[in-house]
């Protein structure tokens, strides 16, 4: 009897962000294949007997290639496991969700797509950056700032300078320079408020702000490494006022105090 694999998105890393179906489908698995950046208070509820196997992938380092996840999907689905596919994220988000969705068709395994927030949404809104307003922004795109070795830059730099209002650039921290550099030589103020948010909506979240000038010195400065996002745009500006997670986090941290001095 043939199995199933559902390729389930499971957020930005703040466990409460996975969907109810997506939660349902670790509940049911009969083996996990899950990603460096899933939080892994999620794999506590897989099935005590549930086979959990790790697929993570650092920046230049994969501890499982992609050919290897593919084929141990179609293996225990061709064995009549119940497969989840955790990914951070949303699976068909710079998930290569879609090349593990073409191995599965093409082995004619049944599967389901379960959507997950995404970090390029999720993360400028736990800095207090909406990607999107009525009065600054209008149009959104999300891009990888990361190239396929050997593959040459195909974005279209001057599209994304002069059409889009927020860009929300994954995978970018180690090529932040070109991609300022791209963006101001294709008409991009200089002055276009930047914001990195690395660790996006965890408790040890981090975000610095600046300029397309500015920002690549700023992040040398303070450290930060991927996982980041970058967004870019005019909306960067409104985290002054709208940073609620820190001031929630201020408030716990506060509260703890208390509680520790009683």
């Amino acid at each position: 009897m043939m199995g199933k694999v559902y390729l389930v998105g499971a957020g930005p890393g703040d466990p409460g962000l996975i969907t109810v179906k997506g939660l349902r489908c670790i509940q049911e698995a009969d083996v996990i294949l899950y990603d460096r950046l899933v939080n892994k208070e999620l794999l506590s509820y897989a099935k005590t007997d549930c086979d959990l196997i790790y697929c993570g992938k650092l920046p230049n380092y994969h501890f499982m290639k992609q050919e290897t996840i593919n084929s141990f999907l179609v293996k225990h689905a061709q064995k009549g496991k119940v497969v989840t596919r955790l990914k951070g994220g949303d699976p068909f988000v710079f998930g290569r969700g879609g090349e593990e969705a073409e191995t599965l068709a093409r082995s004619r395994i049944p599967f389901e797509v379960i959507p997950g927030i995404t970090s390029g949404i999720a993360a400028p809104a736990y800095a207090g950056i909406p990607v999107t307003h009525r009065n600054i922004a209008s149009s959104y795109a999300v891009v990888t700032g990361h190239r396929k070795k050997g593959k040459e830059d195909e974005l279209k730099w001057g599209s994304l300078a002069n059409g889009i209002d927020t860009l929300a650039i994954y995978m970018g921290v180690g090529n932040l320079g070109y991609i300022c550099k791209q963006l101001t030589k294709n008409g991009k103020s200089k002055e276009t408020p930047v914001a990195l948010v690395q660790w996006g909506s965890l408790e040890n979240q981090r975000t610095v702000t600046g300029t397309l000038d500015t920002i690549e010195e700023i992040v040398i400065n303070e450290h930060i490494e991927n996982p980041s996002m970058i967004i870019v745009g005019e909306v960067v500006r409104l985290r002054s006022e709208l940073k609620w997670f820190e001031q929630l986090n201020d408030e716990r941290s506060k509260l703890a105090d208390v509680r520790e001095a009683l």
